[in-house]
């Protein structure tokens, strides 16, 4: 039931995407410096993650229905990072329509999920065009009520390191 309202989630914060160009390798940010920057901080503030973290591998993702990956599995470091880009990869093609701003909201997707980003004032406003979304992403700092000071920082990094200011 969980990998259904995933996959609804998915398709709901897709058909929500401003309406673009088709991504392509040219369109996505791929390997550009902030994409590179977005996996830097994402691996510093998830860490390699141990096997008692089961579900979450490599530097925090979810092990899915149907993915190859055995309970308790240590990825190394590469196998970590290759699957940290292929995930962030997907996440910015989700979000392409929305240019340069696709790799904060990746970032945010990564660690939050799409349903919450779908349902967050930062996509509503960069949406509907606004970009004073600084308050709004940084809000993104609690867990279950309690604002993590980790979390916080996390938010502040990101926002600072690849929100465009174009």
């Amino acid at each position: 039931m969980r990998n259904i309202l995933t996959l609804l989630t998915i398709a709901f914060t897709m058909l929500l995407t401003v309406p673009g160009k088709t991504p392509t390798s040219a369109t996505l940010p791929g390997d550009s410096p902030q994409f590179e920057k977005a996996v830097e901080i994402i691996k510093k503030y998830e860490t390699l993650h141990k096997a008692s973290h089961w579900p979450l591998i490599g530097y925090g993702h979810r092990v899915q229905k149907g993915e190859n990956y055995k309970k308790g599995v240590v990825l190394s470091q590469k196998e970590a990072e290759n699957l940290l880009r292929s995930d962030l990869r997907k996440l910015c093609a989700m979000y392409s329509s929305f240019g340069p701003d696709s790799i904060l909201l990746a970032a945010l997707a990564y660690n939050c999920g799409p349903g919450t980003v779908a349902r967050s004032s930062v996509y509503k406003k960069l949406l509907a065009g606004d970009r004073d979304i600084e308050t709004a992403y940084k809000a993104h700092c609690r867990y279950r009520g309690k604002v993590l000071s980790g979390l916080k920082k996390r938010r502040e990094e990101e926002f600072a390191e690849l929100f465009y200011k174009g």
